[in-house]
């Protein structure tokens, strides 16, 4: 054999153990990574070949399956109530993925979660059957959100203070899953998009804004753990109005008639005296406030329910002015629903924050537990002698205070209003906030209301006005339990 002959056959050679070697690289290590990658198309097939496992609500599905004509994707995602539950399930889509619970126990739902595997069908790779998402979510008091909040934007939560089951979840404005879960959904799903109040947004959990007013039941944690004050009934050195450290400018009250120079923070909340709250956070300084809403959750980079929620923030880096204006829930302090109702929850809860959740089992297509969201695990977060003096003084809110329109007849019922300044100069509409517990017949709740925009005038918008109705209802139905 002559010398370019043979370099000819060594260099053919080469190239087929080249192509056998990247072949079985391919199939021995890629093989998984390029079947589970988001554009193969047979992944997608496979997902919808079979109908959905289901998430439950209080023993019944809200979601199903639907047959599909003149598609390669078999099947396709239903909702029953979609708009009632849009903000628990998510969606789940053919075209635009999943979000929400959807999204996360999407495996167990089409059935590739390799836990629902028998022993043979992980050796044969036969499809096992799709598991279930059962929730924590009480459809009264879903409804009551809903129907409470109607055409107003915003959001409520409501928590159960000793388990941490979340009973209700709603944004407003929803949106109904089923109209973007096949492959034809692109004009409705344009619309959701370009739409300017952002309904595929979940507000309760993913959307933080100023809470106002809301926040003085922080800064008083911080006044009671830390000494500034003894309890809630010593008075305060508070001149009204209260002059911003280092500038001329005036933290005015709401109301110049409410008794705030001097007041307690019983009498401060139950009149939502600025002047008390900014001065008891500069006193504490930032460094005080920032730790006690750590302990609330603020600051938190990862909330799950098991969806993610949104941080809500208590800023850092701030001056003694913009301490004193953290203090009333401005500035830079932002918090979602959920975070809110995570307060009023721990002081219900005798100080102890019970961590949220919003799924109490998923289960295998027999029904079989593969995880158990077990209730009680809580963490300390005040005294329980400060929840019991903020309980009382939130019971004051209610009964004589801001909060009345949350009085509910034989319960007992805790408050804390907010108006929330929005805009350059609090150019749009305020943000109106409350957040409540409520206590009886052995059933208890924590409830945040936010009501971004009612199309009330801005000198009409409250916590008391908008907010605290929503929360009653939502209350009412949770101790009907």
């Amino acid at each position: 054999m002559n010398k370019t002959i043979r370099r000819a056959s060594v260099f053919c050679l080469l190239l087929v153990l080249a192509l056998l070697g990247r072949a079985t690289w391919v199939q021995a290590y890629q093989a998984g990574a390029l079947a589970d990658d988001d554009h193969n198309r047979r992944k997608t097939i496979a997902q919808y070949a079979q109908p959905l496992g289901d998430i439950i609500v209080a023993g019944s599905p809200v979601t199903g399956s639907k047959r599909t004509e003149g598609s390669d994707l078999a099947y396709k995602r239903t909702y029953r109530q979609g708009g009632l539950y849009a903000a628990v399930t998510g969606y789940g889509s053919q075209a635009y993925g999943s979000t929400q619970l959807e999204g996360i126990y999407s495996r167990v739902l089409d059935g590739t979660d390799d836990r629902l595997k028998s022993p043979l069908g992980a050796v044969t790779g036969q499809r096992a059957a799709p598991g279930d998402v059962v929730t924590t979510i009480d459809p009264d008091v879903q409804k009551a959100a809903r129907d409470a909040l109607g055409d107003d934007k915003g959001a409520a939560v409501a928590i159960d203070p000793r388990s941490g089951q979340i009973l209700g979840m709603v944004s407003s404005p929803s949106y109904d899953p089923s109209t973007i879960s096949g492959t034809s959904d692109g004009e409705t799903w344009q619309k959701l998009l370009a739409d300017p109040d952002k309904p595929l947004v979940n507000r309760a959990m993913r959307q933080p804004l100023a809470p106002g007013s809301t926040f003085k039941l922080v800064v008083a944690s911080a006044a009671l753990e830390n000494g500034l004050y003894s309890s809630v009934d010593e008075r305060t050195k508070s001149p009204s109005p209260y002059t911003l450290p280092g500038t001329t400018t005036p933290l005015r009250n709401e109301s110049a008639s409410a008794p705030c120079e001097n007041a307690s923070l019983r009498v401060a909340l139950q009149y939502s005296c600025n002047n008390v709250f900014g001065k008891a956070a500069a006193d504490l300084g930032q460094d005080k406030v920032r730790a006690m809403a750590e302990k609330f959750g603020f600051n938190t980079e990862k909330l799950d329910v098991p969806v993610r929620a949104s941080k809500s923030v208590y800023p850092a880096k701030m001056d003694k002015a913009q301490t004193a204006l953290s203090g009333i829930g401005q500035f830079e302090v932002t918090a979602t629903p959920l975070q809110m109702a995570m307060v009023s929850a721990a002081l219900a809860n005798g100080g102890e924050l019970a961590a949220p959740h919003m799924v109490s089992k998923v289960t295998d297509g027999k029904g079989g537990t593969l995880e158990d969201f077990e209730d009680g695990d809580t963490e300390r977060i005040v005294s329980a002698d400060t929840a019991k003096q903020l309980r009382s003084a939130m019971v004051t809110v209610v009964e004589q205070g801001t909060g009345t329109n949350a009085r509910i007849d034989g319960a007992e019922v805790g408050g804390k209003t907010g108006t929330a300044e929005n805009g350059v100069d609090n150019s749009n509409t305020p943000y109106a906030w409350f957040t409540s517990y409520a206590k009886s017949g052995g059933q208890e709740v924590a409830v945040a209301v936010v009501v971004e925009d009612s199309g009330s005038a801005a000198s009409e918008v409250s916590g008391n006005g908008l907010a605290a109705p929503i929360a009653r209802k939502m209350m009412e139905a949770a101790l009907r339990r």
